[in-house]
């Protein structure tokens, strides 16, 4: 495995994707579990990230290709570190209902392994939050079992340093955040240089490094996000939760942050599984193994069930051309029409959506924007 993600990463340095080649490095060396590689990496990202401070865009000098090159070599010679696939959580048929209000969490089933993403999609409201906190032992079931394959007795305790849950509204801390990460890594049982190394690295693996020495009220709600996930981490859970992790980061970091967590979470020095909540439905799609869709409670779809529960094609697509020239276009027997006043979704059971963007092209409708959401939860909502 590392050596194919060598290869990926040197077709990252080759194209200049610079940034995302530093982050897959740093990993590659933690995962290599030699510390002084792992130190020559992270000087070599503050390098980087230096250069592109003081000169941004511009071009990095060859010095820097050639130090990337080099720790590649030294990060793929041990081969120490195996990623293995394990079942971490099962849940079978789990429920909630509260005693105030009238809302309830219908039966659900779900099961995640180690490098697993499993995306929670739906409206406020709905029982993300709620499936979340069950699953990670902070909400009593009404009905059904959870088990927690690598825990021998999973009381309360067990579980709590098992998974790591990571709420929307991040609780406040004190004092400046780098002292926080250290401390975080003693709590975790990490001491001396060891505790040193490993806060320098989440730092700069998380892009906190000149935030290191600033405080809660000195940072942004994003960063605060980082910070966070830069803590947990650092107590190396089986499994991370995350409650609408993407709310409070912008558009450029929902990504980013995403790919970092399952490149993290597929690597050797610490494999787990990742369940999130989100209504950015295109991020969590694009990243997850498994989505799943709740409405009022109840899953209403889960991605890898798709078979045989989805006899139609869905595309949506913006364009300025009328209504009208769509349908002429198509047949109103051929299609079904949707509009919601900023975007057309067209449904079809005889077209394909590479068919219907054909014949769009050929008719020369203005398209300017178009995605096939036939297996997106999107066509839910």
């Amino acid at each position: 495995m590392h050596k194919s993600a060598a290869a990926e990463i040197s077709s990252y340095l080759k194209h200049g994707d610079y940034s995302v080649a530093v982050r897959r490095i740093l990993d590659l060396c933690l995962d290599s579990g030699v510390d002084d590689l792992i130190k020559k990496a992270i000087n070599w990202s503050r390098e980087y990230h230096a250069h592109e401070k003081a000169d941004p865009g511009k071009a990095l000098p060859q010095n820097f290709i050639d130090t990337a090159e080099n720790l590649l070599a030294e990060a793929t010679k041990p081969e120490t570190g195996t990623w293995q696939n394990y079942q971490l959580v099962s849940a079978e048929k789990i429920s909630k209902t509260y005693s105030k209000g009238n809302f309830s969490l219908k039966p659900i089933s779900i099961s995640i392994n180690t490098g697993n993403v499993l995306g929670i999609v739906g409206e406020n409201g709905n029982g993300k939050t709620t499936l979340l906190r069950c699953v990670a032992g902070q909400l009593a079931l009404d009905n059904g079992e959870i088990k927690y394959h690598l825990l021998k007795d999973p009381d309360s305790y067990a579980i709590k340093n098992h998974i790591a849950f990571i709420p929307q509204r991040i609780p406040k801390w004190y004092g400046m955040l780098k002292d926080n990460l250290h401390f975080s890594a003693a709590i975790a049982g990490i001491y001396g240089d060891k505790n040193d190394l490993m806060v320098d690295f989440m730092l700069e693996r998380l892009n906190l490094s000149s935030y290191a020495h600033l405080t809660w009220s000195q940072i942004s709600s994003g960063y605060r996000t980082r910070f966070e996930i830069a803590r947990i981490l650092l107590q190396k859970p089986r499994l991370l939760i995350l409650d609408e992790p993407l709310a409070n980061l912008d558009i450029n970091a929902q990504q980013t942050i995403l790919t970092d967590l399952i490149f993290m979470a597929k690597g050797s020095h610490n494999p787990m599984g990742i369940m999130l909540s989100s209504q950015q439905l295109h991020e969590v799609e694009k990243v997850a193994d498994t989505v799943l869709f709740i409405r009022q409670g109840e899953c209403l779809y889960k991605s890898n069930d798709k078979e045989g529960k989805i006899t139609s094609n869905a595309v949506e697509f913006e364009t300025t051309a009328a209504r009208e020239t769509i349908i002429d276009l198509f047949g109103e027997d051929n299609i079904e029409l949707q509009f919601n006043g900023g975007f057309y979704t067209i449904i079809s059971s005889q077209l394909s959506a590479q068919q219907i963007i054909g014949r769009m092209i050929e008719g020369q409708v203005p398209v300017t924007y178009f995605r096939d959401i036939t297996y997106s939860t999107k066509r839910f909502f």
